[in-house]
């Protein structure tokens, strides 16, 4: 299991994105991103630092 937390990412939040891809946990705090932190647009930088901070458990 792959899994991805605002907390990875510096953000005071306890969300974790979960799937068994990284695709997959990357599609979970882009929408996580947009409707809980209000970030309008996911930037390519966003992505890819994101990316890098994806775990397994």
């Amino acid at each position: 299991m792959k899994v991805l937390s605002c907390r990875d990412v510096g953000v005071n939040c306890d969300y974790q994105a979960r799937s068994k891809t990284v695709g997959e946990v990357i599609r979970k705090a882009t929408d996580h991103a947009k409707k809980d932190h209000h970030i309008e647009k996911v930037t390519k930088e966003y992505l890819d630092s994101w990316r890098k901070k994806v775990h397994d458990v």
